[in-house]
């Protein structure tokens, strides 16, 4: 496994400055170092992705078969509204216009890290969703089928 800080974990709050850029935090930035990728998430985030990482998602959808509705509309999510992004001097990211409206980003938000990508988060949005994932009793049935064994 990967050392941890080349991992995206944990959840940090930040603001937004006047130009709208967004401080990504420390633990974050090496990762991004080789460059960085933001695209439409498919829970009303964002989702800023590694160069690898990215290049990986890229190819996959793109081995997609063309034919198929499903795979056109998955594109158009991610391919569509994807945008290289730069880590400034500071560890500043700056989020396109068009991508902080689909995320309803106004002057905060929620960076919560997925391992190999974080996702970007409007506060309120972001406090519903750790709302529903706190639901014991709908865990049970949604994570029934799932093995996390560690051995």
């Amino acid at each position: 496994m990967e050392k941890e800080e080349h991992m995206f974990l944990g959840q940090f709050s930040h603001s937004f400055d006047d130009k709208f850029r967004l401080t990504v935090p420390a633990k974050f930035r090496e990762p991004l170092a080789d460059g960085a990728f933001v695209v439409q998430g498919l829970d009303n985030n964002l989702m800023v992705l590694t160069a690898a990482a990215f290049e990986t998602v890229y190819q996959r959808l793109m081995a997609m078969n063309m034919m198929d509705p499903n795979a056109r509309a998955l594109r158009r999510i991610i391919l569509g509204n994807a945008a290289q992004l730069e880590l400034d001097s500071a560890g500043r990211i700056l989020l396109p216009q068009n991508l902080r409206d689909l995320a309803g980003l106004g002057s905060e938000a929620v960076l919560v890290g997925q391992g190999d990508y974080f996702e970007v988060w409007q506060p309120d949005l972001w406090k519903a969703q750790e709302a529903e994932l706190q639901n014991a009793e709908v865990n049970a049935g949604r994570f029934s089928t799932l093995d996390l064994s560690t051995r």
